[in-house]
């Protein structure tokens, strides 16, 4: 008995939105909860001390980036399997760059665990050289979040390709496809500002408040929408 091409792309469907929503749950804990309390803008002291007094919450944080880390490479694979129909050129070449996405999201973790080496045997040292660790550990940080910028430039054309095969799909819902676009632009513009222009913090804030509801809604809806219809055959009567 041979699996029909709706049920592959059901299953594939099935296992894109449930990482997606997974995706979105550890975000919200691991970036949004515990990495926007803990590390404190151009404050060195205040994150130190943030970070020496929840080690073990900074460590679920990237417990959960590793979890993201994997869920893309799986919903790259998902996404092209159920969009390759569509077409495969643009399907395949929208799984590479969302794997591109997860290699660079990888290299942006490590400089997290340098943070976390810097937190050990911090008992005995000098005034200097805590100053030196703290200065360390703020340029890690920053590494982490320039380097996530220049790979969320990345997942912007990947949300291009997907957005645009959404469109075409006589399936997926216009306005899913619209808001996958809308997302797309706003990762790109919004991460080539914070790389090459971040001095002007006022358009970056603006930028972020116009798209932060399509960036957010956009996959997300697209995911609800494959764990509910996704890849499901449609019957005449």
């Amino acid at each position: 008995m041979t699996i029909s091409k709706e049920s592959y792309q059901r299953k594939a469907a099935l296992f894109g939105g449930t990482f997606i929503i997974i995706m979105a749950l550890v975000s919200f804990f691991s970036y949004g909860f515990v990495h926007g309390n803990l590390v404190v803008q151009n404050d060195a002291i205040a994150t130190f001390n943030n970070l020496m007094s929840s080690k073990n919450l900074f460590k679920a944080e990237i417990f959960g980036w590793l979890i993201i880390l994997i869920s893309d490479i799986l919903v790259a694979w998902a996404f092209y399997i159920f969009l390759k129909p569509i077409n495969n050129g643009l399907s395949l070449l929208g799984a590479f760059l969302r794997l591109t996405y997860a290699s660079i999201l990888g290299v942006a973790i490590l400089n997290l665990l340098f943070v976390l080496l810097l937190t050990k045997n911090t008992d005995y040292l000098s005034l200097l050289k805590m100053a030196q660790i703290k200065a360390q550990m703020m340029l890690f940080l920053g590494a982490f979040d320039s380097i996530w910028s220049i790979g969320l430039i990345v997942f912007g054309g990947h949300l291009i390709i997907v957005g645009y095969l959404a469109f075409k799909s006589d399936s997926i819902p216009k306005f899913i496809s619209i808001l996958l676009l809308i997302a797309s632009v706003g990762y790109i513009v919004i991460n080539l500002f914070k790389t090459f222009l971040p001095q002007f913090d006022g358009v970056i804030f603006i930028l972020n408040i116009v798209f932060s509801i399509p960036m957010i809604a956009g996959e997300l809806c697209f995911g609800i929408w494959l764990l509910l219809k996704g890849g499901k055959v449609r019957t005449f009567e």
